[in-house]
């Protein structure tokens, strides 16, 4: 006869399922959750049926777990208005002449657009959206996943994630930077559009379309460098590969170089973004490294420093 300690575990077991399936069914309804409540709240759920059977003592240390993700995200959010409140002024500038300076004179934006955007949309088109969108799924998923099966992991994992937003943010405030797209409609550049849901619309997939919406109300439009997109892209690659041999490694980087490659063509960052963004999560991992070593915590799944 099953112990009550196993039909606790039984009934969290279920109960994770069936919230992954309601998750699963919210995607397809109304898009990939991206603004910071909705994030925050499907994170708590996570953690609650994660914490039946567990001891009060548990729970509490649970809740106090997702409070910090709450610290995290609320700080990144109200940060974003600093840089007005300070009276910067955005740049529309250094970056394109950084990207003319690496490309030998050429817009990077630009010119991929005049080799590549056509009338019609083509499969590059959709297979970029897609990379596009998992900036709003990968990163996320060890912030809930990581808490319930490891919590050493978890907060290594946190660390380096809010580490990398923090250090990106406050290069948003004193230095606030506009797109490509944004930099030509004031006629920095010749003609970028901006063309990421080009894609979805071909897979006629309006609930991403909404994504896309909901997403370009809540994120800071002069929030270009660094690209959090391939800075974030290249954090869950080092990730979920620390443990994987060389190979693995190298050719996991497709996704954070794909990543930059999408980010361009589509017109949502200047390649010098995409790289001090990669910048950014080397210097957080590294930052994370040296204070867990000097606290004596154990490491041995980060290949980093090799």
């Amino acid at each position: 006869m099953p112990t009550p300690s196993g039909l606790r575990t039984d009934l969290r077991r279920a109960l994770l399922g069936a919230y992954a399936a309601v998750f699963f069914w919210s995607l397809i309804t109304y898009g990939i959750p991206v603004d910071r409540i909705a994030v925050l709240l499907w994170m708590l759920a996570a953690f609650l049926i994660s914490s039946i059977g567990r001891t009060r003592d548990d729970v509490k240390l649970m809740m106090r777990d997702w409070l910090v993700l709450v610290v995290i995200y609320m700080i990144y959010d109200y940060s974003r208005g600093t840089a007005d409140q300070f009276g910067i002024p955005v740049n529309y500038t250094i970056p394109r002449d950084i990207d003319r300076i690496l490309l030998f004179g050429r817009d990077a934006n630009v010119w991929l657009q005049s080799l590549l955007l056509h009338s019609d949309v083509r499969w590059y088109d959709v297979a970029g959206a897609i990379i596009y969108m998992l900036h709003f799924v990968l990163p996320v998923i060890p912030l809930a996943l990581l808490r319930v099966r490891n919590r050493t992991e978890w907060l290594r994992y946190v660390r380096r994630f809010a580490l990398t937003l923090y250090i990106a943010v406050a290069s948003f405030i004193v230095f606030p930077a506009a797109p490509p797209w944004m930099a030509a409609e004031k006629g920095y550049i010749k003609p970028v559009y901006r063309i990421t849901g080009r894609g979805w619309w071909e897979l006629h997939l309006k609930t991403v379309s909404k994504t896309l919406d909901r997403g370009a109300a809540v994120l800071n439009a002069v929030a270009a460098m660094p690209s959090l997109h391939a800075g974030m892209a290249l954090l869950v690659t080092l990730w979920f590969t620390r443990s994987a041999p060389k190979w693995v490694r190298i050719v996991a980087l497709a996704y954070p170089l794909s990543m930059a490659f999408t980010l361009i063509y589509f017109g949502e960052h200047w390649a010098i973004d995409t790289i001090m963004g990669w910048a950014t999560v080397l210097v957080a991992w590294r930052i994370a490294d040296r204070w867990e070593k000097r606290r004596g915590i154990a490491a041995t799944h980060d290949q980093l420093s090799n």
